[in-house]
């Protein structure tokens, strides 16, 4: 019926050709392209080592022991609920995001896409739906052909860069009126959930949140925007860059996820109580992230500049605190009212995969409350005054999710041994380079 279903849109909106994608470990899009009348014919296949492939294209030392020394086949099943047009594209595109399976019928324990949809099942076992709304953070830069120069702001539409803070700008935003319009065209000609955008605190940085909803269909609708804002930005010669930490006196950039949690019988949201106050199992939410988010962030912060980010002066966590409308705090709980309770997750850079940072905030918040984990009192001060207390550097973090056996269980001992494998080769490549 899925490929009924299919086959029936991709006619009806004239479909010559296909990109069938697969986010990869770090959240970027591999896949192909395949004419709309072989795709409709014929199963579609991908080499499972594109799962274990580093940034640069490389593999890792033990590569043959994560996916085999005969590099097989992995199955693709399309999921009739990601067909979107490609609105840039000159002819008639469609991209499917596919899901991934082995060779037995399995779904592949290194797709990240799959290692959402295991967490969402431990959610499913206990009667829960969790809810998310992610807020992506980018930067606007000039072009940019030499990696080793600097990046700038690109010019607006007065002629000039601009040359200072201006959060919450509109006039900061109008300068890229152009782009920001095409931006919500394409969006909105690929269903994309997109509510309100503001200009942050970095020049030409800007913020764009989603509607709250399904977590996988909003990490799909995060992982379709970069490569949406990317196009858009290209089509006016400009880059858009969703690097944590791009210039080294501006922000870093965040992906923040609002997460709350409903039955799914009632439709309750289950923060709160019947007379509306706080539920325990809020406290033991927030007392898991405090908890696991040393192990976690690994997955928060996936490259040597995502460590960047966390400084004091730059509007980045750097402690475990948590407060009621709180930005200084890496766990805000923003002011809402009892069925809209929810946490604000503050850790993630926008360069983590979508479908790994959403999966391991829901896995941190399930272990709390499964194990009634007690938070902290609530913060109040300023949480930058504070001691930094999240890892430094790539290494340590991935030293400390290593040591975290609650955290691998639930996440897959499999798919966090070859995170780890791929980012250490990450590591280690960025250290031959003199830059």
């Amino acid at each position: 019926m899925s490929m009924e279903r299919i086959s029936s849109w991709l006619k009806e909106n004239r479909i010559t050709e296909v990109e069938c994608l697969v986010p990869d470990m770090t959240g970027n899009a591999r896949g192909k392209f395949i004419p709309a009348s072989k795709f409709i014919k014929e199963d579609s296949r991908l080499p499972e080592s594109i799962l274990v492939q580093t940034v640069t294209g490389d593999y890792t030392d033990i590569h043959d022991e994560l996916v085999g020394p005969m590099d097989t086949d992995m199955m693709l099943q399309p999921d009739a609920n990601t067909m979107r047009i490609v609105p840039w594209a000159d002819d008639p595109t469609a991209q499917i995001i596919h899901d991934c399976y082995t060779r037995e019928g399995d779904p592949h324990p290194l797709a990240t896409r799959n290692v959402l949809r295991r967490v969402l099942k431990l959610y499913e076992a206990e009667g829960w739906k969790p809810v998310v709304a992610p807020e992506v953070e980018f930067y606007l830069v000039q072009k940019n052909l030499d990696p080793d120069n600097e990046l700038q702001a690109p010019i607006g539409r007065s002629g000039r860069r601009e040359a200072g803070r201006q959060s919450y700008s509109i006039d900061a935003v109008n300068e890229f009126e152009d782009i920001i319009e095409e931006m919500y065209d394409f969006c909105e000609a690929q269903n994309l959930d997109v509510d309100t955008l503001i200009h942050e605190s970095g020049i030409a940085q800007m913020e764009i949140n989603f509607l709250h909803g399904d977590a996988l269909d909003l990490a799909d609708q995060v992982f379709v925007f970069k490569r949406t804002m990317r196009e858009t930005a290209l089509r006016h010669d400009i880059y858009a860059t969703f690097m944590a930490k791009p210039m080294e006196h501006e922000p870093g950039s965040a992906l923040h996820i609002h997460q709350s949690i409903v039955d799914i019988e009632t439709g309750q949201n289950i923060f709160s109580d019947e007379e509306g106050n706080e539920h325990p199992r809020f406290r033991h939410f927030i007392g898991g992230l405090q908890k696991y988010t040393p192990g976690a962030i690994a997955f928060f912060a996936p490259s040597v500049n995502s460590y960047r980010r966390f400084a004091p002066d730059i509007a980045a966590p750097i402690n475990l605190h948590w407060g009621y409308e709180n930005r200084t705090a890496g766990i805000r709980v923003p002011d809402s009212k009892p069925q809209s309770r929810r946490v604000e997750n503050r850790f993630p850079g926008v360069d983590a995969n979508p479908y790994l940072a959403i999966a391991v905030s829901l896995a941190c918040g399930y272990l709390g409350m499964k194990q009634q984990v007690r938070s902290t009192e609530p913060y109040t001060g300023d949480a930058f005054l504070e001691p930094i207390s999240v890892a430094r550097s790539l290494e340590q973090a991935l030293g400390l999710l290593e040591r975290d056996d609650d955290l691998q269980n639930v996440l897959g001992r499999r798919i966090v041994k070859a995170y780890c494998a791929v980012k250490r080769e990450e590591f280690e490549a960025f250290n031959q380079v003199i830059s």
